[in-house]
C-alpha cells in the first residue's frame, strides 16, 4: 500500500518525533500509534487520530509508516533461543565459533523437566542446570522465574550468579525472533508506558488485568506459561490483521515475564454477564437484535477475511461502554480449511460435523453463532439446560435441537434453527444473516437505531 493509498481506519507508526506542531497538527512521538480519518486538503498531509490520546489533527505522510499486519508463521517464535531435546557436545557445538555471552537453551536430557542454560565465556561453554521446582525456575536457589522467557528477560540485564550477561541468543535453525519482527512491524509495545490496574477476570490461560497504557484505558491478558505463551502468538498474528467496529482492537503485544497482550478496553464485561446481571427489566428486545447484529458483523467480517473463530459463544463476545458487542478470543481462530488440532472444543457450541470429524468451516461459525442467539434471547442462559455434554452430543446427532427461549420473536428462533441445519452447505452464510437480523431490527425499532434499554441496572 503506498502512502497516497492510505484509507480511513489505515493505522501508521510515527517514524520520528513531532513536538512542535503547527496550528492544526497533531503533536506525537517516535513510536506512536496513528490512525488515519481522512485525506487532507494539504498535500502531503492526512488527518489522523492519536490512538492513545484521543487527539485529532494533520501528520505528514513521509513522518509515519504503515503498520503491517504480521504474517502467520510457524517459524515465528518467543523463544528463538531454544534448542529443545539436544545434548551438551551438541550445545557446544552450536555455540561455535566461540563468542563472550552467545548463548542457547535446552531441556535437559539428564533430569527431564528441568532445562540447561548453556553460555559461551572465554572460549569455552558452561552448562548450568535450570531446575523445576514449585512451578517456578532457579539456577541458584535464590532468583526465581515464572518462566525461561522471564528468566533470559533477567540474565540478559544482570549478571547474577552466572558467569556473564547473555548478550547474544543462539537462534535454533528455521526460526525466527517474534520479538524482533513485533518491533518491526509496529506491534511491539513498552513495558515502561504500561500501568496494570484491578484484576477483572482469570482465564484457564491467565489473567486478565485493567490498565493504562500512554492515557489510554486497555486491557491486559497475561499468559506466563512459556508454552502457552508460544501459542497466543497466533492468536495476536491473526488480531494484527483485523480491523472491524465489531471486533475487539488489538493495541500491541508487551514481551515482559511472558506475553502481554494489549487490547482495549471493554467496561461492561462479556457478554453473557451483561445480560444475566441486567435481565428483560433493562434490556429490551431490540437491543438484544442490535447485539445479534453487531456479532453478525463481526462474523461477516472475519467470513470475508476466510478465517474461522471455532469458538463463538456469548462468553467471547464483549460489550463496549456504549454498549456495542464486540467478538474477542481469536485464540482458536484459523484459516478456513481442513486443517485442526486437538484444541479443547466447547463441545455445546460445536457444530455436529467439527465434533465428528474436526471439519470447521465458516458454516460451523454459523451453527456456533445459532447457541449464541439462544444465549442471547435466554438472557445469557447455559444452552441446554440440565443436559450433560454426552447428551447434548448424541441428542444432537440424532436431531434434537432447543426450544426457542421465553419471548423470543418468531423471526428470530426461525434464524437458529436455520443456522442448526445438519448438513452445513444449508446454513446461510452471515451476509444473509445480516440481512434477515436487519429487517428485525426495523420491525422491532421501527424509525429508530439508538441503543435502547442499556445503561441503568446492576452491574453497570
Amino acid at each position: 500500500m503506498t502512502k497516497m493509498s492510505w484509507t480511513a481506519g489505515t493505522q501508521c507508526v510515527a517514524k520520528a518525533d513531532h513536538r512542535k506542531a503547527k496550528a492544526g497538527e497533531l503533536l506525537y512521538h517516535k513510536g506512536d500509534i496513528l490512525t488515519i480519518i481522512d485525506s487532507s486538503s494539504r498535500k502531503g498531509f492526512y488527518e489522523a487520530k492519536h490512538n492513545s490520546t484521543g487527539e485529532e489533527g494533520l501528520i505528514s505522510a513521509s513522518n509515519v509508516r504503515e503498520r503491517e499486519a504480521l504474517r502467520v508463521d510457524p517459524s515465528l517464535s518467543l523463544m528463538p533461543w531454544f534448542h529443545g531435546k539436544i545434548s551438551g557436545p551438541e550445545a557446544v557445538n552450536k555455540l561455535q565459533p566461540a563468542e563472550d555471552g552467545l548463548f542457547l537453551v535446552r531441556e535437559s536430557i539428564r533430569h527431564p523437566g528441568d532445562y540447561v542454560l548453556c553460555i559461551s565465556v572465554c572460549g569455552e561453554v558452561i552448562h548450568y542446570r535450570v531446575i523445576y521446582q514449585d512451578n517456578k525456575l532457579t539456577i541458584d536457589n535464590t532468583q526465581f522465574f515464572y518462566n525461561l522467557i522471564d528468566m533470559i528477560e533477567f540474565y540478559s540485564k544482570n549478571k547474577g550468579s552466572i558467569a556473564t550477561t547473555l548478550l547474544k541468543p543462539k537462534q535454533k535453525h528455521g526460526t525466527k525472533s517474534a520479538e524482533l519482527e513485533l518491533s518491526k512491524t509496529g506491534w511491539l509495545l513498552d513495558i515502561t508506558n504500561l500501568t496494570l490496574g484491578e484484576n477483572i477476570g482469570e482465564g484457564e490461560f491467565g489473567a486478565v488485568y485493567e490498565g493504562e497504557y500512554m492515557g489510554q484505558k486497555v486491557a491486559v491478558k497475561t499468559i506466563k506459561c512459556d508454552v502457552t505463551a508460544q501459542a497466543f502468538l497466533q492468536e495476536t498474528t491473526v488480531m494484527t490483521k483485523l480491523q472491524h467496529k465489531n471486533l475487539v482492537r488489538l493495541l500491541g503485544v508487551i514481551l515482559h515475564k511472558g506475553l502481554h497482550i494489549v487490547t482495549e478496553l471493554m467496561t461492561k464485561g462479556n457478554l453473557v454477564n451483561f445480560l444475566r446481571t441486567r435481565g428483560r427489566s433493562v434490556v429490551n428486545s431490540a437491543q438484544l437484535i442490535r447485539f445479534s447484529l453487531d456479532v453478525c458483523e463481526g462474523m461477516e467480517y472475519l467470513e470475508s477475511k476466510k478465517l474461522v473463530h471455532r469458538d463463538l459463544a456469548a462468553r467471547n463476545v464483549l460489550v463496549s461502554d456504549d454498549s456495542v458487542a464486540k467478538v474477542s478470543d481469536f485464540g482458536l481462530t484459523k484459516v478456513d480449511s481442513k486443517t485442526s488440532d486437538k484444541a479443547k472444543l466447547p463441545i455445546k457450541w460445536t457444530a455436529p460435523e467439527a465434533l465428528k470429524k474436526e471439519k470447521f468451516s465458516t458454516k460451523s461459525d454459523v451453527w456456533s453463532y445459532g447457541v449464541l442467539l439462544w444465549e442471547i434471547f435466554s438472557y445469557g442462559r447455559q444452552p441446554y439446560p440440565k443436559m450433560s455434554l454426552k447428551e447434548v452430543k448424541d441428542k444432537v446427532e440424532a436431531g434434537y435441537r432447543m426450544e426457542a427461549p421465553e419471548e423470543c420473536p418468531p423471526g428470530v428462533y426461525l434464524l437458529m434453527r436455520l443456522c442448526w441445519e445438519q448438513e452445513p452447505r444449508r446454513r446461510p452464510g452471515f451476509p444473509k444473516l445480516r440481512e434477515k437480523l436487519e429487517r428485525e431490527v426495523s420491525r422491532l425499532s421501527p424509525g429508530s437505531e439508538h441503543r435502547e434499554g442499556v445503561g441503568s441496572g446492576s452491574g453497570c
